[in-house]
């Protein structure tokens, strides 16, 4: 079988079990809500809820099942490209290191992360209030879990889960995939913004257009770095900020929407 037939068939298998699954689900979501009464921001979408409620120790173990199996595609996309490399011959040619998935700089992945989360994290709220305010964007709320002493753990695990899942197949991996099988670079952007777009829809029309233009800059840094760490550290910050800052702030605090 010609080697671009069988990397096309991967990717979408790839994600057909991961984002792109849920860029469907999503878009159903969407056209829900578009369709029932009321507006979007009269309607919340909620990010972590509880599983089992009033039984906190069951609801842990439906965290902790959701979060294990939220990380597996990551698992398949390292050893899709670790068998890349080995099938290539040559130690170094490819694996997760060829997207820059490994730790072998922690001080610049860490201090761009932060940075970036700095810049996008603060516009991003920004707009999503503005999108909110206009009736363009549902209710997100970030977490409505019980009070319980393992809350903010989950919370934390849920934005790493995040970020892991979300920049190494759709920036790293699908990129990669992308200019192997000869898409320009404009292209292979395109189809990595709207693809991350498309997964947000479920929060309303200004998640879907500020999460696009997150994946343009996102891209971006990723092919000027040649490295996916950084953007899985700042995304990660930005999920534990807005998952943490939510549950300290929610009902505290007129500007902020609650559901």
């Amino acid at each position: 079988m010609p080697i671009d037939r069988v990397r096309r068939q991967e990717v979408l298998l790839v994600l057909a079990v991961s984002l792109g699954a849920s860029a469907v689900s999503a878009l159903i979501s969407f056209v829900g809500d578009l369709t029932r009464p009321g507006g979007l921001a009269d309607q919340a979408a909620t990010l972590n809820g509880s599983r089992a409620p009033g039984r906190p120790w069951l609801d842990l173990a439906w965290q902790l099942f959701s979060l294990s199996t939220g990380v597996v595609p990551v698992l398949l996309v390292a050893h899709l490209l670790l068998r890349e490399r080995a099938e290539a011959g040559a130690a170094g040619a490819a694996g997760p290191r060829a997207i820059g998935f490994d730790a072998r700089r922690p001080a610049f992945d860490l201090g761009w992360g932060a940075a970036v989360a700095a810049g996008i994290g603060g516009s991003g709220l920004l707009l999503y209030l503005g999108a909110h305010a206009s009736g363009a964007n549902l209710t997100v709320v970030p977490e409505s879990l019980p009070d319980v002493w393992w809350k903010y753990p989950v919370l934390i695990a849920s934005a790493l889960q995040n970020s892991l899942l979300e920049e190494v197949i759709v920036v790293g991996y699908l990129l990669r995939r992308l200019d192997q099988l000869g898409w320009t670079p404009m292209a292979a952007l395109a189809a990595s913004a709207l693809l991350r777009g498309t997964y947000h829809l479920y929060q309303g029309i200004g998640g879907f257009f500020g999460n696009v233009a997150m994946g343009v800059i996102f891209v971006w840094l990723y092919r000027r770095w040649g490295r996916v760490m950084p953007l899985v550290v700042a995304h990660a910050l930005i999920d534990i900020v807005a998952f943490i800052g939510y549950g300290l702030l929610a009902g505290r605090v007129d500007w902020l929407p609650t559901a």
